[in-house]
């Protein structure tokens, strides 16, 4: 059986089928649903082209101008990133987080979530965004490798011998180089870049956010909602609230 919600808008309705891939997202979900966790909140922050974004309990009945997006229950959920299969295409279910600064682990927020809309990409773009997903990670690598060398890195300079430094640096470049072939460079998989040219959605997100969910019917819903004129914050000036039912389990 497949988990299914219902958001009933002030605009109309969004049908959304949650993965199964995802069990603790679509658990969570699905419990605060039920206990009307969500009724009477709203899409706080709304920016076109990009996403719709919502679950923040401090939205109920919010005053006009009141800074939303900081609220939700007293815990996380662990980052679930099933990766290249669940991607951020349009109509995709994702959950809202802290950034990587505080939250390394990238753990979800208790109830914030979003919904994709952004843009179609040029085949080129794709290439070009897969090239700097592979730079970050060369970075990334480098920068693990250099930590575990710390030591040997603070010697050589104590000792300013610049020619053992460079030594190490051309090995972990090696062994940084090594390790990407490995693991395999970033690449979008033929699905994502039909998603992506086609449809469109938010690629940069991938493997950032956990995707739990898709939307199944009221994608108009969802562009009419990213069209909506904003405020200070990315606030839609006219509410836009909602309620979550499960429809399926």
């Amino acid at each position: 059986m497949m988990a299914k919600v219902l958001i009933k808008t002030s605009e109309g309705d969004i049908k959304v089928r949650l993965y199964d891939e995802t069990p603790q997202h679509r658990d969570n979900f699905i419990k605060l649903a039920k206990e009307g966790y969500f009724d009477g909140t709203l899409f706080h922050r709304v920016i076109k082209d990009f996403m719709i974004q919502g679950g923040d309990p401090d939205s109920k009945g919010a005053p006009k101008g009141k800074m939303l997006g900081t609220g939700g229950p007293d815990y996380t959920i662990p980052a679930e990133f099933v990766y290249p299969q669940l991607f951020h295409k349009r109509g995709a279910l994702s959950a809202a987080r802290l950034g990587d600064e505080v939250n390394p682990e990238r753990e979800s927020s208790g109830s914030q979530f979003y919904i994709v809309w952004g843009k179609t990409y040029k085949q080129n773009e794709l290439k070009q965004m897969e090239k700097q997903m592979g730079m970050q990670m060369e970075q990334n690598i480098f920068n693990q490798l250099a930590k575990e060398h710390h030591e040997e890195i603070m010697n050589f300079r104590r000792n300013r011998d610049r020619e053992g430094l460079m030594k190490l640096q051309d090995e972990l470049v090696d062994e940084t180089k090594k390790r990407c072939k490995e693991q395999g460079y970033p690449k979008f998989t033929e699905e994502q870049q039909k998603a992506y040219t086609e449809v469109g959605g938010t690629p940069f997100l991938d493997n950032q956010y956990t995707v739990f969910g898709e939307v199944e019917e009221g994608l108009d819903i969802v562009e009419k909602i990213q069209n909506c004129e904003t405020l200070r914050g990315d606030r839609p000036k006219e509410d836009v609230s909602m309620q979550i039912s499960v429809i399926e389990e």
